[in-house]
Formats: structure tokens, sequence, C-alpha cells
């Protein structure tokens, strides 16, 4: 959720003085197709060890087709922790910064100065999960696609990048 005060746990050192308005990661709810074909490869995982105990044990084997079914279905829990871990998003009253990675990290930032416009969009199914996209336009710098995707309440990220603009010294007409 968006907040007010500055965080010492924020991965991007903030310089002396700024401010973090937003930090945080996409949302679980913005990879719930990735779940719901990680419950679907735990059931087809759990059939499959039941095709194979019943013919190499001529019986079903519910141990085997329990701990397939387990199994798989952990592992598509860790790779989508891992996957919603690997980017956090940053607003301060100076930048936007996008982190990518975990054990190599990409760092893309740009100065709040430079945002001319920011823009949310949401499917239908991403309006009920209440996820979507933050894009933000700015100026000279085509380069990158700067945007906030899978997060929670968009509507809220662009109020809060809106927040940062006025917070700014020598702010503008905002967003």
């Amino acid at each position: 959720m968006p907040s007010g005060r500055s965080l010492p746990w924020a991965p991007v050192d903030p310089e002396p003085g700024e401010q973090v308005f937003f930090h945080g990661h996409p949302s679980w709810l913005s990879m719930l197709d990735f779940y719901t074909k990680g419950l679907l490869g735990a059931v087809l995982a759990g059939v499959v060890a039941g095709v194979v105990t019943s013919i190499a044990a001529g019986h079903l084997q519910l141990g085997w087709v329990i701990a397939a079914v387990v199994a798989w279905f952990l592992v598509a829990l860790l790779v989508g922790l891992i996957r919603r871990a690997r980017t956090t998003y940053t607003v301060t009253d100076e930048r936007l910064t996008i982190e990518v990675g975990l054990l190599s990290r990409d760092l893309h930032h740009t100065r709040l100065e430079r945002v001319q416009n920011v823009n949310s969009s949401q499917t239908l199914i991403q309006r009920i999960l209440h996820v979507g996209t933050v894009d933000f336009d700015t100026a000279g710098e085509s380069g990158y696609d700067f945007s906030f995707h899978g997060v929670a309440h968009p509507h809220e990220i662009v109020r809060t990048v809106d927040r940062a603009l006025r917070a700014r010294p020598h702010a503008g007409s905002g967003v």
C-alpha cells in the first residue's frame, strides 16, 4: 500500500531527505493464472503418479499420488514467490525505480521531474482482482518501458505519484 513515510528497509538507498511514498512488488493476484496452471500441473502430476504406481505395483499407491501433488504444488508456490520477489517498485519524492532480479539485479530509475504522464490500465479480470499496470511516460527516455506491472490498486499508485510530484519543492502541475 502507498505510504507517506520513509521506509528504512527500502533496497534503493534514499538520498538524505528523500521520502519514500511507495515500495512494493507485483501482487500475487496478478499471477493468478500462473498459480492456476500450477494447481492443474499438480493434479496432472497426481494422475501420472497414480497411473505409474498402478502399472508398477499393480494397485494405486495413494501415498505417491499425494506426494506428487504436494511436491508439484509447493514448487509452483515457490516459483511464484520468487517471480514476485524478483521485481521491486519504488516511488520517492525524487525518482521512480524498478529493480529486477535476485542474484543479479537490473536497476532502472528515472527522476520524478521527467515524468510527463501517468496512466493505469486494467482488463476486466484485473479490475475484478484489483490489479493492473501503471505506465509512466517520461521525457526523452524511449529505450525502456517504464511500467509497474501487476500492482495492486493501480489507481492508488497514480495518486501516490501525483502526491510525490506535489511534494517536490518546485512542484509543477502534477499528473
